[in-house]
Parts: structure tokens; sequence; C-alpha cells
């Protein structure tokens, strides 16, 4: 609607302008009736030297007025040639059009000059008339046919002396010339500012008509017009704007700090202000601050700064700048880091395109709301850093995931680092802290790199006493050693990684160690114990029946084998790798025992039929069975107790990340 309007009101101003242009016919006609009545004028100015002349020739006493009358009549002479050149310039200047914009230019320009031509010589003939007619009123002739010619011809240059003022004023001739050009100055800019191409900079108007646009405001300057052009200028390319930023769905950046809690689409809607930014002002404002120049460059530059100024602000930079700082006012938590840093990119690839577009003092509100959310963005990413480690710390308080497996703060930890150390973060980060030392001037002795190391080396600290407490949290002592295997092994994967680099070789084999040590307690701690019952150790106070014995003996592994798989069943190891090698490792130990003892078995099962009824379990269904064990759930997320931690990682981290925590 707003578009809608500035259009009608520029398309109102054109109308009214031609109207005015209308009236040049018909004040040809009331210059022709003003004519007649100044070139009565003209004709009674000769009778100002012959009313002159005799006062000259009286032998009164009087000759000091003899100077006083020669000194008027050149002047009054000279009124008389510019009046004539006057007349026939309007007579030009009213039959000319801005069609031929240089002509028409030009006819204006020398019927201003003849008209203060024309001011001026009866404004130094005035004088001299004013000194006569005060000496010859103050002697003897007060009543003198003479004096009353002089006064008659005073008149009459007071008269030409105001043609320049009518002409300037509403209705004269000159006003309209300079309506004309107003009007023509909308026209070619209405004509010529179709909408910007979102993905072309490429001026909206060609040399001939910036040429043409500079020579008309170059003209209006100088008759003081200039503030008009300057809002019909800015109006025209603000419509134009406007229009430009239809194509852009920029909806986002009205929303509400409360509702960033509860939107998934966080992230698109930073990733399209980035680009939205950036087209904004690396193109579109880059365009108008060309143009602004281009067509103003001759009156000043405080005339196109204040231009672009004003029509920065139909391009919503403000909105842009404030969409910034709402985010910068969510809640503190490390997903808002990577947003903060996100930010904090894209105004750095900007820095140079804002410090020479809105490098003037018209432009103090965006240098403002820039200096504003900079801070704020160095301020609270620096913040959220240092906290990283005291954050973790106040996870311990939590239970551990109850199938063993690796906690979603363990797996957010290592994707965090890895994402916040890639080539896409580490650069904003490493220069966010610098700003924020240099504010502080904080100077350390250790380099960028050796500050974020110490950060990095210090939160997994704290994960691995996290995991050391948790580890004790479980009641079943297997469960604790599966536990530690599988985020050992997670923590030797990361080889190759960002936060693999940063922790060093030897962390990464320190980790490839324990996780084979803990691999090995689990499985001495839980399946070693299985395995003596199937020998006559295991059942030592079963009385000596052959027969009972290995019934009982077969009935006992049973029952232990299926409370140890239907326990482990629920137990997870997360590495596909790791969980293949320990359940070969299973199947290495169990099936060939059970088999051999089966074997033996089998002969009591041909002398005693009844005794088949214990055999449960062949040699290939342990296999299957145990190779089965420790499938992740799909659906059911290790653990459930980090929720305030990890709550907003969707779209964030890795894919896997994103999955389990949808599941939550």
């Amino acid at each position: 609607m707003a578009d809608v309007e500035s259009f009608e009101k520029l398309k109102a101003t054109q109308q009214l302008l031609k109207a005015s242009l209308e009236k040049s016919t018909a004040l040809s006609s009331a210059i022709d009736e003003t004519g007649s009545r100044l070139e009565g004028m003209k004709q009674r100015l000769p009778s100002l030297e012959a009313a002159m002349r005799p006062i000259t020739m009286q032998r009164c006493g009087y000759s000091a007025i003899r100077d006083q009358i020669n000194g008027a009549i050149g002047p009054a002479a000279a009124v008389l040639k510019a009046y004539d050149v006057v007349r026939e310039l309007e007579k030009s200047l009213s039959f000319a059009s801005c069609s031929d914009l240089p002509a028409f230019l030009l006819a204006m320009k020398r019927l201003e000059e003849a008209l203060r031509f024309l001011a001026d010589n009866c404004e130094l003939a005035t004088q001299w008339l004013q000194d006569i007619v005060e000496f010859l009123e103050g002697n003897a002739f007060a009543n003198d046919r003479s004096l009353l010619s002089v006064k008659k011809a005073l008149r009459i240059l007071q008269e030409l002396h105001a043609i320049e003022g009518s002409a300037r004023r509403d209705g004269g001739l000159l006003n309209d010339a300079f309506n004309e050009l107003e009007a023509e100055f909308i026209i070619s800019l209405m004509e010529n500012s179709a909408t910007t191409n979102t993905s072309i900079a490429s001026s909206p108007l060609s040399v001939l008509v910036i040429q043409k646009l500079q020579a008309i405001v170059e003209r209006l300057n100088a008759a003081d017009r200039l503030e008009k052009c300057i809002f019909v200028y800015t109006e025209a390319r603000s419509l134009s704007a406007r229009r430009s930023l239809q194509a852009l769905d920029l909806d986002y950046l009205e929303i509400e700090i409360r509702e960033f809690v509860d939107r998934q689409s966080i992230d698109s809607c930073i990733d399209q202000w980035g680009k939205h930014l950036e087209l904004v002002v690396k193109h579109l404002l880059e365009l108008e601050y060309k143009l602004c120049n281009n067509v103003f460059e001759k009156v000043g530059s405080d005339a196109w700064k204040r231009c672009f100024a004003r029509i920065s602000q139909e391009f919503r930079l403000a909105s842009f700048l404030q969409f910034g700082t709402n985010v910068t006012k969510m809640k503190k938590d490390p997903i808002k880091l990577l947003k903060l840093l996100d930010i904090f990119t894209v105004m750095e690839n900007l820095r140079l395109n804002f410090n020479r577009l809105f490098g003037g003092k018209a432009c103090d509100e965006i240098q403002t709301l820039t200096r504003d959310l900079i801070k704020r963005v160095v301020i609270g990413a620096c913040e959220i850093f240092w906290e990283l480690p005291s954050q973790v710390e106040l996870q311990r308080r939590f239970s551990p995931p109850s199938d063993g497996g690796v906690p979603g703060l363990v797996s957010f930890i290592t994707n965090y680092y890895n994402k916040l150390l890639g080539d896409d973060y580490r650069p904003s980060l490493i220069q966010v802290l610098q700003i924020h030392q240099s504010w502080k001037q904080d100077v350390y002795d250790d380099g960028d790199d050796d500050v974020l190391s110490h950060q990095i080396y210090s939160t997994m600290k704290e994960v691995g006493l996290n995991l050391d407490a948790w580890s004790k949290a479980y009641e079943d002592i297997s469960l604790s050693y599966l536990f530690m295997m599988n985020n050992h092994c997670h923590f030797s994967q990361m080889k190759g990684t960002q936060l693999g680099d940063i922790m060093g070789d030897s962390w990464l084999e320190a980790h490839e160690k324990y996780k084979d040590y803990y691999a090995a307690l689990y499985l001495r701690e839980s399946w070693g114990k299985l395995l003596p019952l199937l020998s006559q150790k295991g059942l030592i106070s079963f009385p000596f029946d052959h027969q009972d014995f290995d019934n009982k003996l077969l009935k006992a592994f049973n029952e232990a084998f299926e409370e140890r798989y239907k326990k482990h069943s629920n137990w997870v190891i997360s590495d596909e790798s790791l969980r293949q090698k320990v359940c070969q490792l299973l199947v290495q130990a169990v099936v060939p025992v059970y088999r051999s003892y089966m074997h033996k078995y089998g002969v009591l099962v041909e002398q005693d039929a009844s005794a088949s009824k214990y055999v449960k379990h062949t040699a290939q269904s342990l296999e299957k069975m145990l190779s089965s064990l420790f499938q992740p759930k799909i659906g059911k997320y290790s653990s459930t107790k980090h929720i305030h931690f990890i709550g907003k990682l969707k779209n964030v981290v890795m894919n896997q990340l994103r999955v389990t925590l949808t599941a939550m």
C-alpha cells in the first residue's frame, strides 16, 4: 500500500508540474500584455534624459547636481538595453522545451543572467536618481517639472527591478521553467527506475539518463531548489527499493525473541539473513550508492550522502541489524555460540562495505546499530566459550545411560568441537577472542591457538571426570565396564578429526588402549563366569549320578546364559566394528566349549530320551544369539537426562546426533 501511495504521490506531482507547463502558454499572452505596459515605460525612459538635461543648463549655482545626473544616464541606458534582451529571452524560453534539455537550460541560464543584469542596473540607476530627488527636493525645485519627471522615471526603474522577482514567483516564467525541470527529473526517474533485478547488480539508469539528471540537479541547486529534488529522487528510488525487496521473503525479520526458542527453523532464518543482507549491501545498496554519487556529485557530497541514507532506510537495513541483535538476546547455550559466530562471519565479510557505504554523518543510526550488534556478538560468544567447561561439569549430577552407551553429552561435545574447530568457525572464533582481549586490554602469553587448545583441554578433562563419576553409578560392574569401553572407543575414533588433531596422538592412543582394557574386563566379568558351569568344577555340590549331574549342569548353564542374554540384550555397543569384535570374542569363547560339551551330552540323550528336554540350544543357535547382542535400539536414545544441555542440537550438529535427538 505504501508503494502505491508513493507512486501516486509522484504521479500527482508530475501532473502538477505538467500543468504548470501549460501555464507557460498562457504566460506568453500575459507577457505580451505586461510587455505593452513595460513598453510604455521604455518609451517614457528617454524623457528621463530630457528631463535632466535642462537642469544641467540652469545657471543656478548648483553645478554639483550635474555629476549625479551624468552618473544616472549611463545605468538608465543599460536598463533599456537589458530590458530589450530580457523580452527576447522570455519569448525564446516560452517556446523552449525539456525535450531539448541543453537548449532549454541554456535559455534559462541566459534569461537569469539578463534579469540579474537588468536588476543590477536598475538598482544602480535608482540609487543615482534617489540622490537627485533628495537634492532637488531640498532646494528650489520642489515643484519643478524636471523633478516630477525624475520621480516618474524612478518609479519605472523600481517596477523594472521587480521583474526578476516576479519571474521566480508562482506563475512567473522562471518558476514555471524550474517546475518543468522538476517534472522532467521525475519523468526520467520513473521511466528508467524499474525494479532492480536482485540477481544482477547493474545500474537501472543509462549513462545518458544520469548525465541528464546531473544537469537538472546542478541547475536546480543553483536556484536553491535542491531539497525538493532530493525528496523526489529519494521517493522514486525508495519505491524501487521496496519493489526489489518484495521478491525476498523477509518475514523472519519480524520474529520476536521468544519465538526463537520454539522455532526449529532458526538455522535457516540465520542462513537467509546472511544471504539477504549480503545481497542488499553488496548489490542493491552498492548500486544506489554509486547512483546517488553519480547524480548528485556536482552539488557536493553532503547532498548525495543524505539521499543515500534515506534510501538505505527503505532497504530495511535497521531491521536486518535488529534481527542479529535479537539473536544475541536468546538464552545462552553452546549452540548459540555457533549462531553468534555465523552472524559475526557475515558482518566481518561486509565490514569494508559497511565502512565505505555508511561512513558519513548522515548514516549515524546505521553506524550505532552496527557497533551495538558487533559488541553484543563478541561479548556473548566469549561468555559462552569460556563457560563451556563449567557447563559440562554441571551435567555430572545426571544419571548415565541405562544401556551403557555413549551419553548424549559426550556425542555432543565431540561433534560440537569438531564443528567449532572447522574452517567455518575456527577463524571467526579466534578473531572474536582477539577482539574481546583488545577491549579488555588483556595480553596472553600464549598464542591464540594455545588459548583455544587450553580451553578445549579443560572441557575434555571435565568430560573425563563425568565419565568416571557415571561409571561408578552402575550397580552391575559388567555394565560399568561396557560403558567405559564404549566411551573410550568413541574418543579413539576422533583420529583425523579437528578435535583429535588438537588433543594429540598420545590422547588418542591412550583411549585405544583403555578401550581394549575395558573390553577384556567386560568379557571376563560377564561371560567368563558362565563357562565353568559346563565343567565338573562348576557343580561340585551335585551328587555323583552322572546322568543327573549332566542334566543339572546343562540346566544351570541354560539358566545362566538366558539370564545374561536377556540382560545384555538391553545393552548397546554403538560402534559397529567394536560390536562385531566383542560378539566374535564371545562366540569364540562360548560356542566351542558348548559344542564340545553337547557332543558328550549327546550320548546321554541316546540312552535316555527324557534328557533331551534339557537341550534348549544348539551350537548354531547359541552362536546366532551371541552375534545378535548389543544392537542399537531404533527409536531409543541412550540418555534422557541431558535435555537442558542438548535440547537445541537439532539441525546443528552432525546427522547422527540430529537423529538421536529426534527420538528423545
